[in-house]
């Protein structure tokens, strides 16, 4: 560590491995400081050590202003809210990024961010965790990572018990060949992880492809779930198919061959995905390609928006209107994966229903997180300073 600026050797000296998941063994974390030389953090053996960038290709990478990086290390819980900010940038493999934030932390009490995973029937199972209280599962969409939670993690941590994982087939979790990848699949392995956890019963957070899932939990595991917030849920198509007769013919194991260059494919995400070069929108682009690079997690991506998209209507909307529980339902006015209109056929099916409405996509917790996140913690039983007045979730907004 010699020679390493002062900021970066107390976060490293403050490293503890418990709190640190490393799916190879080791990792190389680039480190920058804005007008100093680039170091690298080596995580081995349980260890970290600090050395000056030799060009080696990093794990994960990490940059702020000297101002930043003083404040993450005279606040523990500097890393996270900087990251939160926009003011860190991590980049490539967020697991190992958010992980050196986690350890190098110094906190040791219930609200300090960890990553690791667990094994279930299903195979292991990556997450991060963070918080005490009533349990709240959280669940991505599709091609996303327990990554898109992060927010929603530390909103939430302050009253619950946040576990945030990777659905198998997506990033750090087990990737099994031929695996269904449907509903009733990562419902099974979602279960499967509240076992590993210890956990009876949870609410449960769903985005997307995860609010399907969530919804699936209710169906089939009522006793498990406690209240239900579905942002901008997956839901089963109500309009002609065009193409399900073709993706019934391909199967999504053709995924594990390459389909297109990786240059190419890069290119397309970034520029599907509004400011998908900065901020959140980069990071969520960076952990959905680390996935899709590999055979394994193309094969999952393909099977798994198969099964969205050839959903039939007639089963997944005559048991909505069997589901217990509450329900809140976060919809985007400029959703264009899950139109807003979706909302009158939920209305129906579930008459008690909560609705939010909001001036976003189809991502609410990152897009418009405050209202998101109070609205939830609302709905979840806690009260949150500045929130909403009840009876005021039918007005939409978009804040940050």
């Amino acid at each position: 560590m010699l020679g390493a600026p002062e900021v970066l050797r107390t976060l490293a000296e403050r490293f503890d491995a418990t709190a640190f998941d490393t799916p190879s063994g080791s990792a190389r974390l680039r480190l920058r400081l804005t007008g100093d030389r680039d170091w690298d953090a080596i995580v081995e053996h349980g260890l970290m050590r600090l050395e000056p960038s030799n060009g080696a290709r990093p794990d994960a990478r990490l940059a702020a202003d000297a101002a930043t990086w003083g404040r993450i290390a005279a606040d523990v819980r500097g890393g996270m809210e900087a990251f939160s900010r926009g003011k860190l940038e991590i980049r490539d493999d967020l697991h190992l990024g958010v992980g050196f934030l986690a350890a190098t932390s110094g906190m040791d009490g219930p609200e300090r961010l960890e990553l690791g995973r667990v094994r279930t029937e299903v195979g292991e199972i990556a997450l991060l965790q963070a918080g005490s209280g009533d349990p709240v599962l959280l669940l991505h969409g599709l091609g996303a990572t327990k990554a898109s939670f992060l927010p929603t993690v530390a909103a939430l941590a302050g009253d619950f018990r946040v576990y945030a994982i990777d659905l198998p087939g997506f990033g750090d979790s087990v990737m099994p060949v031929g695996a269904p990848y449907d509903a009733a699949y990562f419902a099974r392995a979602a279960a499967a992880t509240l076992d590993a956890l210890g956990v009876e019963r949870a609410h449960v957070v769903g985005n997307s492809m995860g609010g399907r899932v969530a919804l699936e939990l209710g169906f089939e595991h009522p006793e498990r779930t406690g209240r239900l917030a579905l942002l901008s849920p997956s839901l089963a198509w109500l309009r002609e198919r065009r193409w399900a007769g073709l993706l019934r013919a391909v199967r999504p194991e053709l995924g594990l061959i390459q389909p297109a260059p990786k240059a190419i494919v890069e290119r397309i995400a970034r520029s599907v995905v509004p400011g998908g070069n900065d901020g959140w929108s980069a990071v969520g682009v960076d952990e959905f390609l680390r996935a899709y690079h590999t055979p394994r997690g193309r094969a999952a991506f393909y099977a798994a928006a198969r099964n969205i998209y050839l959903e039939d209507p007639d089963t997944f909307w005559s048991r909505l209107r069997e589901l217990q529980g509450d329900a809140l339902f976060v919809w985007g006015r400029e959703d264009r994966l899950v139109p807003i209109g979706f909302a009158r056929h939920v209305r129906e099916a579930l008459p008690a229903a909560e609705h939010l409405e909001l001036d976003c996509g189809h991502v609410p917790q990152l897009e418009a997180p405050r209202r998101t996140h109070d609205a939830v913690r609302r709905f979840l039983g806690k009260s949150a300073q500045g929130a909403d007045s009840p009876g005021s979730l039918a007005q939409g907004a978009n804040s940050p």
